[in-house]
């Protein structure tokens, strides 16, 4: 698959696209404010424990608290997933009484208040969230990840050749340090013993660096940084297939120059420096699938078209037939549309970086057969996808349940915010909602100051223009009703749905 990175510098903002058959498929940004701290290790001290959560907070030098859960404190090293880049995640055993989930002693017995422990951050704040850590440290490297709290040997499940996952198996236990783990990455996959050596050998003076660094530390203290988003999508993104790399800034490219010729200096020539008048995004055309990608509504080529929503708990995908009436059956129709739409969900979820529980609707199918066929297409289109994920059958009702691993903000609400006028909720009460509801405030407020010979009424000018245009006889029946008069005063800086009734004397 033809890949090109592009690497955009706007001031303090960086952003990285990632391009699959010249198509926008991954979006990372850095503004320098809102970097993400996924992989930083730190010296934290305990602040709180939560017995009855088995968990505790930690303080990090973040904004808030980080999450520490019992089962991320010390990892079951008998039981380990095998993974692309990431750490092995405990397998869930029987908790005894009294104890976290993961079968471990109750956290108490774990953790005391005031306590210096030294973790990495596994999740970014989300929301209201604050970071969730681990004490089980990743260090990632350009074919390797570093473990070494876990005596445990990794290959990528998507390494299949039996031949090289021995190989690759047998450099590592030979030449690991006693004790330390490591995972060997899908880039690994062909590459000399010479260029893992030096990978692996980098990653271990790494950690002696982080734990001199937290000999003479004092809590909160950060031991080790991510290196940045650009070097970052280096390590992360380029490979073979990836055809080049164009970057607009001359500082960044030389960064990314001589990174390259320390870790991978057989790809450096596929780098190169953008010199063109125009921004470069808009010469690759991201700028222009960025605009046609982020809506609520996405097209799909045949007339189709998605609808994606995000709630608190979950994502939902809706698929919709739009335009598209096809030309034989209802079912072929069905299945070309779900079909067309599996790669575009895939590609959504890559580039606004969507995680959690998700719910796709697909358009109801009779055939059990071509319920398979979508599901199938769905596993192999998510092949392309770093994040790990679960799938679980189409069910009877045409729906696909399904969980993203999601260690950051997603891109949507990156970049943007909520709405100051519906404040999330993508509605606000019509103009005629408001009125009825003013006019039963101005009954409760006369009843309330039977002195008042006048109910004043301050509201969002368009509410008051509704009112005497389209509500003038009901407000007059309520002054009728009332017996008082009622004075309406348009208000420019009030919220459509606010409004304030007072009752007052007219000789005030």
């Amino acid at each position: 698959m033809a890949s090109e990175i592009i690497v955009s510098a706007t001031g303090r903002e960086i952003r990285v696209a990632l391009m699959e058959n010249n198509k926008l498929v991954e979006l990372h940004i850095d503004r320098g404010d809102a970097r993400g701290f996924v992989g930083n290790v730190y010296l934290g001290r305990v602040v709180r424990v939560l017995p009855g959560m088995q968990a505790a907070f930690v303080e990090v030098g973040l904004e808030r608290a980080a999450f520490l859960y019992v089962g991320d404190i010390y990892p079951d090293m008998l039981h380990m997933h095998e993974d692309d880049g990431e750490a092995p995640a405990p397998r869930a055993q029987p908790a005894p009484t009294g104890s976290g989930r993961s079968g471990l002693p109750p956290i108490q017995d774990l953790l005391k208040e005031g306590q210096e422990i030294v973790v990495q951050v596994a999740k970014d704040p989300i929301g209201t969230k604050g970071a969730r850590l681990t004490t089980h440290v990743a260090l990632p490297g350009r074919y390797l990840v570093h473990m070494p709290t876990v005596e445990h040997v990794g290959i990528s499940r998507r390494i299949d050749k039996d031949k090289e996952r021995r190989r690759l198996r047998d450099f590592v236990e030979k030449n690991r340090p006693p004790g330390a783990g490591f995972i060997v990455r899908t880039v690994c996959e062909g590459k000399s013993t010479d260029a893992l050596k030096q990978d692996m050998d980098w990653l271990v003076k790494t950690w002696e660096r982080v734990q001199e660094a937290s000999k003479g530390a004092k809590a909160p203290a950060l031991l080790h940084s991510e290196r940045g988003l650009v070097l970052r999508a280096v390590r992360d993104l380029l490979d073979e297939s990836v055809e080049r790399m164009v970057v607009d800034d001359k500082e960044l490219f030389q960064q990314v120059r001589q990174f390259m010729t320390e870790l991978m200096p057989d790809l450096k020539e596929r780098v190169h420096l953008y010199r063109g008048a125009e921004p470069v995004f808009d010469t690759f055309g991201v700028e222009a699938a960025l605009a046609k990608s982020l809506g609520r509504k996405v097209w799909l080529k045949s007339g189709g078209y998605l609808v994606i929503d995000q709630t608190e708990a979950l994502l939902a995908i809706d698929v919709n037939s739009g335009k598209f009436v096809g030309t034989s059956s209802l079912e072929e129709t069905t299945l070309r549309i779900n079909l067309e739409a599996v790669e575009e969900i895939v590609d959504q979820l890559r580039l606004r970086n969507m995680g959690g529980i998700i719910i796709i609707d697909f358009i109801d199918m009779e055939k059990e057969s071509n319920r398979e066929k979508v599901y199938r297409a769905l596993e192999d289109a998510l092949k392309n996808d770093r994040a790990r994920t679960n799938v679980l059958r189409i069910s009877d009702l045409g729906l696909v349940e399904m969980t993203r691993k999601r260690v950051q903000e997603g891109l949507d609400r990156y970049l943007h915010e909520e709405c100051p006028t519906c404040r999330g909720s993508g509605v606000v009460r019509n103009r005629s909602t408001v009125t009825f509801e003013i006019l039963r405030a101005v009954r409760r407020e006369a009843a309330r100051n039977a002195e008042a010979d006048s109910i004043y009424v301050d509201c969002h000018p368009a509410v008051a223009d509704h009112m005497y245009e389209g509500h003038y006889d009901d407000l007059l029946a309520v002054e009728d009703l009332v017996g008082k008069r009622v004075v309406v005063k348009p208000m420019g800086h009030f919220h459509p749905e606010q409004f304030e009734v007072r009752g007052r004397p007219d000789a005030l």
